[in-house]
């Protein structure tokens, strides 16, 4: 094919259409996006190089060095999978701004495997297949049959999460030479969120009631996903000194943060956030109980109360309980 009839697929209407001022504002934002990722960007080789002089190479005895490289091996295959799907939706999203962001994400996310793929190494760790939750969630999402889809999957469900993680790691101070790679990772991440809560509001505008029923109801089964996810590494973590339930618990919070941010650029509100926490917590105390409770038929209706009514609240009627009960005997 003639580079000449490549450029049929140029869109010319890029810059078609009349922008809403909240629209504009979202685009000023994302266009941010792409010129602070140029300033900051880093360089990998030269920042693990420095870090392993600084604390003179990666000290770790091997049972934590084995949890850091199965917990990290999903990492580094999500990294990937953010590369590759950044790389879509640069390709693919229309308006200028929103494609300057997403090149800006694959930049980044393109040095993050690279630099990930370096320190597994000197680990003497080659990271293997993904096991079967976080594999079949990155691929839902680099599989989706939309834009919104991949941008929700990708910025808000999978990006809160692993800040999570790096957050937790550093705060443990795992391992020094990890820690000041995942500093830096932190900085570009927080970026990438941004991405999905400017631009997503203008794609689900866009949604009849059917779209926006598929869209919610694909990101209740990612969000289970998530959490089976957390269920197969929570030895690992364990092995770390880090509860699974506090990173999802965590995740969530900032995952709930993006998609209210988000939902506040929407020309009309959704029950979306009640939803999301109600099956959040469903989820969460059958995966993660914080007491252990007799019997399946037990723990289900737990779980369920916990939806219905909001964990904290069933918890404070059985710290309240358990009180009346101990002052009566």
């Amino acid at each position: 094919m003639s580079l000449l009839n490549r450029t049929k697929d140029l869109n010319y209407g890029m810059f078609d259409g009349v922008r809403t001022e909240d629209q504009a504002k979202a685009a000023r934002l994302l266009e941010r996006i792409y010129h602070k990722g140029q300033d900051k960007a880093w360089d990998g080789k030269a920042e693990l190089e420095a870090a392993l002089e600084r604390h003179g190479g990666i000290q770790l005895d091997p049972e934590r060095a084995s949890a850091i490289c199965r917990l990290f091996a999903v990492i580094f295959w999500g990294e990937l999978a953010a590369w590759q799907i950044s790389g879509e939706l640069a390709a693919k999203l229309v308006p200028l701004e929103a494609k300057l962001a997403a090149t800006s994400q694959a930049h980044d996310e393109a040095r993050h495997f690279y630099v990930m793929h370096d320190y597994l190494a000197l680990l003497g760790h080659t990271p293997g297949p993904l096991s079967p939750a976080p594999a079949k969630l990155l691929g839902g999402i680099a599989h989706a049959d939309s834009l919104a889809k991949k941008l929700l999957g990708m910025q808000l469900m999978v990006e809160p999460i692993a800040l999570t993680l790096f957050h937790i790691i550093r705060k443990q101070k795992t391992e020094p030479v990890l820690c000041d790679l995942l500093e830096l990772y932190i900085r570009d991440e927080a970026r990438h969120v941004a991405l999905g809560v400017q631009y997503l509001p203008e794609l689900i505008a866009e949604m009849g009631p059917l779209e926006l029923l598929d869209l919610y109801t694909w990101q209740l089964r990612a969000m289970k996903l998530q959490i089976q996810g957390l269920k197969e590494m929570e030895p690992d973590f364990r092995t770390l000194g880090v509860e699974a339930r506090e990173v999802f618990r965590i995740g969530q919070g900032k995952q709930l943060a993006a998609v209210e941010e988000m939902q506040a650029l929407l020309p009309s509100s959704l029950p979306v956030m009640e939803m999301l926490q109600r099956w959040a917590e469903f989820h969460l105390e059958l995966d993660f109980p914080e007491t252990d409770h007799e019997g399946t038929v037990k723990k289900w209706a737990h779980a369920l109360e916990c939806a219905l009514r909001g964990a904290e609240t069933v918890k404070a009627d059985v710290a309240a309980e358990r009180a009346r009960k101990d002052t009566a005997a």
